[in-house]
C-alpha cells in the first residue's frame, strides 16, 4: 500500500479523530480510504449518466437540454 503524508484543517482533523473515536472506523487511514472510494464511485455514477444525457441529447430523443434533463431527473429521484 502507498504511504502518504497529507495536511489537514483542524476541523478536519477532529472530525477524522471523532469518527476514529466512535469506532466507526478503526483508523484514520481506514476513513480516508472510504472517503475517497465514495467519491470515486459518486465519479462513476456522475460519468455514467453525463455519458447517457449525451447519447441521448445526440440522439434526437429530447430537446431538453443537459440542465433540463439532470433536474428532472433529480426531481424524480427525489419524489
Amino acid at each position: 500500500m502507498a504511504r502518504q503524508s497529507i495536511s489537514l484543517t483542524k476541523p478536519n482533523d477532529e472530525w477524522l479523530k471523532s469518527q476514529v473515536d466512535s469506532q466507526e472506523y478503526s483508523s484514520k487511514s481506514e476513513l480516508v480510504n472510504d472517503l475517497i472510494r465514495q467519491a470515486r464511485n459518486q465519479q462513476n455514477q456522475v460519468d455514467w449518466l453525463r455519458k447517457k444525457l449525451e447519447i441521448a441529447e445526440q440522439s434526437g430523443f429530447s430537446k431538453n437540454s443537459k440542465e433540463e434533463i439532470r433536474s428532472l431527473a433529480k426531481k424524480k429521484m427525489n419524489g
